[in-house]
């Protein structure tokens, strides 16, 4: 059944492949292209409302008349600060319907960090929302290229100088003619290090991202694909474009929310939907319920479920989960299928991809053997184009002409690839390289555990300590030793954490990604557990 189903996936996929030309693959060719097929389809759908493909190309090509009043020219950038809103998607389709460059901006993002963006990425025009306002208040503004502020829902508001309230839509007016090889967005990423980098992502990576992401999910024209993921991310424009692509509609959440997931699921009818590693056994961590089978959503894209969660997950939802590997540079270049499901693995190279292990000089390991992954695409725009105004970055990540991913991976000898850690997430303890990652595998396997965070922590002699930050499952109990203890039968001795601190929640993203350099900024604090200090010994 399984192999049925991946063979009609593919199926449509390489057909979609074959039958769009490289010159319609931009958001307006596809836009109008979906229009043509299926003119009173539903594309969007969010809290009850809707809007047609025809709605949504009415929408962009009025918007686009807009911002042309307001001076946007084709290369300019469009800022955007924005949580999940149906209008959303009209106003990116606008900007990329005059030729300009989208810069959807985490609403997170403030203080020198969006000073950054903003001078970084030149841009002329922001949309911001009301609620949002408070983040632009954190930024000087007076060296910045910024000349219009439009803002929504601005009723009521207390605008900052030079900010009006988002104007009509203007009249419509035709796509400017914009090449698969044009920028459709700049997103800013926060590395291990350094300032945030903009990645130059063209109209084609998203087309790519569409292929791929749907021939794995087997997604089918009429499918909803439900997402509570942040525009502002790849993932989630990712999804609009597949359901651009392959005849689908895309429905929003706001955010995240462990207690309405399921009823969202059910509300709009959705067939797929979307998941981070995280999120999975903070769902599990609810008392097992009806809603979690009350819903027609069949399948999951969920990088980075850690294995012992996945037939759990299964059972309880009868949700499909589907590993993968991509990143905003990249595409969905590693990914499990129904039919090559490895609970624990990120899967198996992608068609159109090639993939390496390699050493510190970028030699090639042998199989079995960790190193980062490198990654090259066989099709021409198919990754990001670099990182705007920072040429040396660009040339560091995509040295060798591959692409230098800062992830640490083991290929077997079947072609399947597991991630082990972030690079520059590696904890030095007394001589010992540790992964975080496989930590805090050893810590979930744990009952009462919910999520974990491995960070590492200064220690008194040289290199680090390893602490770990938890959140047990709602009405569990847990003694640090007894999670010590379950620890030593699953890690090596000195990879067990000495510091544990029993947390309510843990700092996280808008996208919902554990933030560890917080939990390293407090480092160990009265709240946390000493296993020295307890007088704890471990077996060797």
């Amino acid at each position: 059944m399984a192999e049925e189903y991946c063979r009609a996936s593919h199926a449509r996929a390489d057909a979609l492949e074959v039958s769009i030309p490289s010159a319609a693959r931009t958001l307006p060719a596809l836009l109008e292209a979906r229009v043509s097929d299926a003119p009173d389809a539903v594309m969007l759908q969010m809290d009850g409302a809707s809007l047609t493909t025809t709605g949504l190309r009415e929408q962009a090509s009025r918007l686009a008349g807009l911002l042309v009043e307001a001076g946007v020219a084709p290369g300019d950038r469009v800022a955007m600060i924005s949580a999940n809103r149906l209008d959303f998607v009209p106003l990116l389709s606008a900007i990329s319907w005059v030729g300009a460059v989208a810069v959807p901006i985490n609403t997170a993002s403030r203080g020198d960090q969006l000073h950054h963006i903003f001078q970084n990425s030149m841009a002329k025009l922001l949309i911001i929302e009301a609620a949002l306002l408070p983040n632009l208040a954190t930024v000087d503004r007076s060296d910045l290229a910024l000349e219009t502020i439009y803002v929504l829902d601005a009723e009521g508001a207390d605008l900052p100088d030079g900010a009006q309230p988002m104007p009509e839509p203007g009249e419509p007016i035709d796509a400017v003619a914009v090449k698969p090889a044009d920028p459709i967005a700049i997103l800013y990423t926060s590395g291990t290090t350094g300032v945030s980098k903009g990645v130059i992502c063209p109209h084609e990576q998203f087309f790519w991202w569409a292929i791929t992401t749907g021939r794995q999910l087997g997604i089918r024209p009429g499918d909803v694909l439900h997402t509570t993921l942040p525009l502002f991310h790849t993932n989630a424009i990712n999804c609009f474009f597949q359901a651009l692509v392959f005849g689908g509609s895309q429905s929003l959440s706001e955010r995240f929310s462990v207690s309405k997931f399921f009823e969202a699921l059910k509300a709009s009818g959705s067939d797929v939907t979307y998941l981070l590693g995280a999120m999975v056994p903070m769902l599990l961590s609810r008392p097992e319920g009806p809603e979690e089978r009350d819903h027609s959503t069949r399948v999951a894209l969920a990088p980075g479920v850690p294995a012992q969660f996945h037939d759990e997950f299964v059972r309880r939802t009868g949700i499909l989960l589907l590993d993968a590997f991509g990143s905003t540079e990249s595409n969905n270049v590693i990914q499990t299928e129904a039919d090559i499901l490895r609970p624990g693995m990120i899967g198996r190279i992608t068609k159109g991809f090639d993939a390496r292990v390699v050493d510190e000089f970028d030699n090639e390991v042998p199989d079995g053997t960790s190193g980062e992954l490198l990654l090259r695409a066989d099709k021409p725009n198919a990754f990001a184009h670099g990182y705007f105004g920072m040429p040396d970055k660009t040339v560091e990540t995509w040295q060798n002409l591959w692409l230098h991913t800062g992830d640490r991976v083991v290929r077997d000898g079947e072609g399947y690839y597991r991630f082990v850690d972030r690079i520059k997430e590696t904890i030095r303890r007394r001589g010992e390289n540790i992964s975080s990652y496989e930590v805090e595998q050893g810590v979930l396997s744990h009952p009462s555990v919910s999520t974990a965070a491995v960070f590492p922590v200064a220690s008194e002699l040289a290199e680090d300590e390893v602490m770990v930050a938890i959140v047990l499952k709602e009405g569990a109990t847990l003694d640090p030793e007894a999670l010590i203890r379950h620890c030593e039968d699953r890690l090596p001795y000195y990879s067990i954490p000495r510091f544990v601190d029993i947390r309510t929640e843990l700092p996280r993203t808008e996208n919902g990604k554990i933030q560890k350099f917080k939990l390293r900024e407090e480092g160990v604090t009265d709240t946390t557990w000493d296993r020295e200090a307890a007088g704890v010994t471990l077996r060797r």
